[in-house]
């Protein structure tokens, strides 16, 4: 049985329009949906990516989804991250933090900055997966 998810993220943008196109381009996601706003605005809507959404609205339109343009930090797990690096990149993504190996554990991703300054952190690390050591 599978689970439903949960916890979504949800981004705000001064161009959200834009905002989708370029993290479908950029990173791959899919179009799920949208609401279109006035003078091209997105009230509301929802990119996929494997079997997740995020959620994404322009600024000034519908409910508020998050609270400041531009200031969110996402994590995106990838199977392969040196294909998405080179995808993202070429696309003119602004890498904030190179392609690396991370020192705690078999992990490896990269960090970019979207067109309206939120950071997308992006690697093999799946959160949740790592075992908590008990109280002491």
């Amino acid at each position: 049985m599978t689970e439903k998810s949960s916890f979504f993220p949800c981004l705000l943008y001064r161009d959200a329009a834009a905002a989708i196109d370029w993290l479908k381009e950029t990173f791959g996601f899919t179009e799920n949906f949208r609401v279109p706003g006035p003078d091209g605005s997105v009230v509301h809507a929802e990119l996929g990516w494997r079997g997740d959404t995020v959620m994404v609205n322009s600024a000034g339109d519908g409910p508020r989804l998050a609270t400041e343009i531009g200031q969110a930090g996402t994590y995106l797990v990838v199977d392969d991250p040196d294909a998405h690096h080179a995808r993202a990149a070429a696309a003119g993504a602004e890498i904030v933090r190179e392609l690396k190996d991370e020192d705690f554990g078999a992990s490896r991703g990269y960090a970019a900055r979207d067109p309206e300054g939120n950071v997308w952190v992006i690697g093999t690390y799946q959160p949740g997966t790592v075992p908590v050591p008990p109280p002491a």
